[in-house]
């Protein structure tokens, strides 16, 4: 006799039962209608990219733990590690078939082998949402109004959006002589807020002057407000510059709708990836800070030149499903998420199963979503399968009701009843109880 497999799952991986699967599905519905509104439209692209494209931008750490192997075809292929660097090669494929600015989003699983923590797995959920073709304030600020609106939708409290500007911080580096490091500074201030400043500070030490690691420590802290915090990267930075320019149109366009209390200007906001070429932000949730950023993204007016010479400049962010899910159950925002099927039809009698059938069409026709329980086992167990399922109706016919033409819905919720009515009433009497 074989021995059995045991049925295990990688580490970093998960399956989801129904409830977890129909309330992340919950959320991704409601971050759709959101984007929507704004005028985004859905794509997708493969899972499994050519491994040249996805390691043109992605930095050290993120070429580490990507998964890469060899296919069937030989060919060097790895699993996409997030749904950016996959746009921009779709962007360079197929410009000549879309109109530009083009606005998409796009919500997919992404892969990384990294070190699993709270929020934080090695397969998981990404929801993007991008602007490309047009460099502009607007664009910019349209991509921060859509995420602090999104956050509205999913109703998880208030939020602060941590905002920066990557070409301040690179001409700070470049007036310190040590643009040659920028993107390993850039990483390691990253890293603030996981590690604190005296390790920021000792991984400083080892690229950069004594003078310098303070300078860059200096840039780095926000000065409370946002104007004087500007003002002071403004003035580390070697004075005003079209970079700054930018963080003040965006920031005039935020106080213009209202959104001021939720943004704050932070230069140690600087995103670990080396696309990132100007504005970059972070959001976190203020009932749970410690958890880290739930969205997060930026401008990146160069990635697409890995792949096209046509000038494709894009600003987006994404959010973090996951770990946006994980923070929600933490601070106990979790509801309950109703399940799909609106109506049961219970099995009283399996010679009136045709009957039972005929009438689950007539509610499906009418919009409800119905299914008939298979066999006919006693009312607790099909009342049981329905609380299970979060099904608030059930519907009850016997030979009696089937004979005289009628039903009876239960409210399974309530445990209310409505007798002997006909079909019309009873699909008219759901629609209220609903």
């Amino acid at each position: 006799m074989s021995s059995l497999i045991e049925p295990r799952v990688l580490k970093g991986f998960r399956d989801f039962l129904p409830d977890q699967e129909l309330r992340r599905r919950a959320i991704e519905k409601r971050l759709a209608r959101t984007f929507e509104s704004f005028g985004f439209v859905p794509i997708d692209t493969p899972i499994i990219e050519y491994t040249e494209v996805l390691l043109g931008k992605g930095g050290g750490e993120t070429d580490k733990q990507i998964y890469r192997f060899n296919d069937h075809g030989n060919r060097d292929v790895s699993l996409r590690y997030d749904l950016t660097v996959p746009f921009a090669r779709f962007m360079a494929a197929h410009v000549s078939e879309l109109y530009l600015p083009f606005k998409r989003y796009h919500m997919a699983k992404v892969f990384r082998g990294e070190n699993t923590q709270r929020g934080r797995y090695r397969e998981f959920i990404q929801c993007d949402f991008d602007i490309v073709g047009v460099d502009s304030a607007t664009s910019d600020f349209e991509i921060l109004e859509t995420m602090y609106r999104s956050f509205q939708a999913l109703e998880v409290g208030d939020v602060t959006i941590r905002l920066s500007h990557r070409g301040l911080f690179n001409r700070l580096l470049a007036s310190l002589g040590v643009d040659s490091a920028t993107a390993e500074v850039l990483r390691i201030v990253d890293k603030l807020g996981k590690v604190g400043e005296e390790k920021v500070r000792t991984m400083l030490a080892e690229l950069l002057s004594e003078q310098a690691v303070e300078t860059v420590l200096e840039f780095i802290k926000p000065e409370g407000e946002f104007i004087p915090t500007l003002e002071k990267m403004e003035k580390l930075a070697g004075g005003p510059g079209e970079d700054s320019d930018r963080v003040r149109t965006i920031y005039s366009l935020i106080q213009g709708t209202g959104l001021a209390a939720s943004f704050r200007l932070d230069p140690s906001i600087t995103r670990g990836l080396d696309y990132y070429t100007g504005i970059v932000y972070e959001t976190f949730l203020n009932a749970l800070p410690d958890i880290g950023s739930v969205c997060s993204g930026g401008r990146y007016n160069n990635l697409a030149s890995l792949y096209t010479k046509q000038e494709l400049p894009g600003v987006g962010s994404s959010i973090g499903l996951d770990r946006l899910t994980a923070a929600l159950d933490e601070i106990g925002e979790a509801t309950e998420t109703e399940g799909p099927v609106k109506v049961l039809i219970l099995m009283q009698d399996e010679q009136l199963a045709a009957h039972y059938y005929t009438i689950a069409a007539r509610f499906r026709e009418s919009g409800l979503s119905c299914e008939v329980y298979p066999e006919s086992k006693k009312l607790a167990a099909q009342f049981s399968y329905a609380e299970k399922k979060r099904i608030p109706i059930g519907i009850i016919c016997g030979q009696d009701e089937y004979s005289r033409g009628t039903l009876n819905v239960r409210d399974l919720r309530s445990r209310e009843s409505f007798n002997d009515l006909s079909l019309d009433t009873g699909i008219e009497q759901i629609r209220n109880l609903l």
